[in-house]
């Protein structure tokens, strides 16, 4: 059986894999978007993070469909208080940055297109140097204070932003950001690393990275001399250099090793960092998800960690 995981300082007990629902109402329609939460949840998972802006970049898009989708999928199901959603705010066309105006507004929204009366994590999208963190960290703790909110989130911030947060909410008896969501897989590793990470540990918050496969880069389907029907397929042209190739290598030998996929071996490599909770991976069909759920339930070996680890440092 699964073993779920506190999120850091919170009460959430967390499935180990957090799903991506950045797909949701773009490369998965609604129909294709249920059958994945359904296989998700039916394997355990509770955990699902989104945002307002998701899709708001497509043509024909306002932003909100995930959360939409999600909101259409939890009431159908029944299953509202099983789910721990995560979503954010300040990315959106006109919703966009940490006002304490914008945070209300937005909250609201979000709170109708997901068809609930709370949100488990509210993440900051992004830093708003434009707006005071006080400013932003109050309109938080209204949330909170009103059942809106549980707990509160920072995505995309750098160590001493995260750190000037973190003493505001201190000193004025602040909600405080109890999870962290950025960029981190075993392809770039040194940006949290070397900075953020520490700020993290120190206050005892969970991060749930996104990106943990590198956009794709880490399923090992971009190989020399393989052509992928992707438009990712040229950016990730750039990562075949000899790092790159000693990571699919490494990760090939374990994931033959435990007769796995190779995302769920970079995903259990994620997993197994510290101050990591939940690594995010999203599927665009059920098979996808198929392949990324043997992590959950993956034990890699100090001697498997270190040849994964040492082949990220080539």
């Amino acid at each position: 059986m699964t073993v779920m995981a506190i999120l850091g300082t919170t009460t959430l007990d967390a499935f180990p894999l957090c799903l991506g629902g950045n797909v949701f109402g773009w490369t998965a329609d609604e129909e294709t978007s249920f059958a994945i939460l359904d296989a998700y949840a039916e394997a355990g998972g509770n955990f699902i993070d989104t945002a307002d802006a998701y899709n708001g970049w497509l043509p024909g898009h306002e932003g909100g469909e995930s959360e939409e989708i999600i909101g259409k999928w939890m009431k159908a199901r029944g299953n509202r208080d099983q789910i721990i959603i995560a979503t954010k705010v300040g990315s959106l066309e006109g919703r966009t940055g940490l006002s304490a105006a914008n945070l209300q507004l937005a909250s609201e929204e979000s709170l109708n297109r997901l068809q609930t009366d709370y949100i488990d994590v509210y993440y900051s999208h992004r830093d708003d140097a434009e707006t005071p963190q006080l400013e932003t960290l109050t309109a938080y703790d209204a949330l909170v204070r009103a059942g809106k909110v549980r707990y509160i989130g920072a995505s995309n911030f750098n160590a001493e932003r995260l750190q000037e947060a973190l003493d505001l909410s201190a000193a004025n008896g602040l909600a405080a950001y109890a999870v962290l969501q950025n960029e981190y897989n075993m392809i770039k590793r040194s940006e949290y690393e070397d900075g953020v990470r520490a700020v993290v540990a120190k206050a005892g918050m969970a991060h749930a990275p996104y990106f943990g496969l590198a956009s794709g880069f880490l399923t090992g389907k971009y190989r020399p001399g393989v052509e992928v029907d992707s438009q990712r397929a040229r950016g990730m042209r750039r990562l075949l250099d000899d790092r790159g190739l000693a990571v699919l290598g490494a990760l090939d030998a374990v994931s033959a090793a435990h007769d796995v996929p190779v995302s769920a071996v970079a995903l259990a490599w994620l997993l197994a960092q510290p101050t990591i909770s939940a690594p995010i991976a999203s599927a665009r069909t059920v098979e996808q998800l198929a392949d990324l759920l043997p992590m959950v339930d993956l034990q890699l070996t100090d001697a498997e960690l270190a040849q994964l680890t040492a082949a990220t440092e080539v």
